[in-house]
């Protein structure tokens, strides 16, 4: 009788969960996300900056005898538009041994503040990301950054190549033409805004649109991620506006970059930024290391965070002294 018991107050208890899971799925949507930064080593914490609140996740610096980072350099990851910076923590994982790595809610995004009165456009974007840097006392990084954050990225190193070690496109970077149309070029030259979405069919059509192979989102995350992308479409509308007007812009720039070591990680099967758009970035920046991710689209840092993880962190170990390389292999 014990053990009949038992299980039926254990199946109550799983019947329960699988309800609280779909029911109220906002409940478990903090625990869950706390869940996965502890895994990687990242705690999320805020500061003020340049008129916004922000939201970030930051590991810390990783133990010294770990470190084959010269000068602690820190990574700091910038998400794409209507992203997060919870995107990158998978990504983020196998990088925080080694490195102090930050992902922030860019202002505008995420649970960070958007204000009314303020633009969004890329050069409001690129000065808050140097109020963001000095808010944290960093002096020097290396930035990341998907789509929109990679551009952020790289129009802040032309501003302060003194403050940039490198730069990588993690996905591509928003502002290049593709010689070949991509899906979503098509529907912009047809006058939509395909990353906004005003139902549920919408938002469907736009995980369909970025990912090539959706990854595993547990319902609570993907359920708030909808209902955000609902909520917030009318003022999702002007900041889509606001980059639209910069549609080109890394490409007018971007050969002013060779100064700074470059990667580019780009989904051959990316349907936001056509593969072919790494002719043109190849053109402009010869010295510039390219890499194609079979099978990926948009977001690889959440399609394959482990692959893209690892060739992000061979880059990085490519340019350290050669002094550091030696230390960490006897290590």
């Amino acid at each position: 009788m014990k053990r009949i018991a038992f299980f039926s107050v254990a199946t109550a208890l799983a019947l329960g969960s699988i309800g609280l899971y779909y029911g109220a799925p906002s409940l478990l949507k903090e625990p869950l996300l706390h869940l996965n930064r502890s895994l990687s080593g990242m705690e999320e914490k805020t500061t003020t900056a340049a008129m916004h609140t922000i939201h970030y996740l930051d590991s810390g610096a990783p133990p010294p005898p770990a470190s084959g980072n010269p000068g602690n350099t820190p990574l700091v990851l910038l998400h794409g538009i209507f992203a997060e910076k919870d995107h990158w923590v998978d990504f983020a994982r196998p990088l925080t041994g080694q490195y102090r790595v930050i992902a922030p809610d860019f202002p505008g995004f995420g649970e960070s503040t958007r204000l009314e009165d303020q633009p969004y456009d890329y050069a409001a974007h690129t000065q808050r990301l140097g109020a963001l840097l000095d808010a944290l006392g960093i002096e020097k990084a290396h930035l990341a950054g998907n789509s929109m954050g990679g551009t952020i990225a790289a129009l802040y190193a032309l501003q302060h190549p003194e403050r940039v070690a490198s730069v990588a496109f993690i996905g591509a970077p928003h502002g290049i033409r593709s010689p070949k149309p991509s899906p979503m070029d098509r529907l912009i030259d047809a006058g939509q805004r395909p990353l906004i979405a005003h139902d549920a069919a919408a938002f469907s059509a736009m995980m369909d649109l970025v990912f090539e192979k959706r990854p595993f989102l547990p319902y609570p995350i993907l359920h708030a991620s909808e209902q955000a992308a609902l909520s917030h479409a009318p003022s999702n509308a002007r900041l889509w506006d606001a980059q639209l007007k910069d549609r080109y812009l890394l490409e007018q720039q971007l050969g002013g970059l060779q100064q700074h070591p470059v990667l580019a990680l780009w989904g051959d099967s990316d349907r936001v930024f056509d593969r072919s758009g790494l002719q043109p970035l190849r053109k402009l920046l010869p010295r510039a290391h390219l890499e194609t991710l079979p099978g990926i689209g948009h977001l690889p840092m959440m399609e394959a965070p482990a692959d893209t993880a690892q060739r992000y962190a061979r880059f990085l170990d490519g340019l350290a002294p050669a002094s550091t390389q030696a230390s960490q292999r006897v290590q």
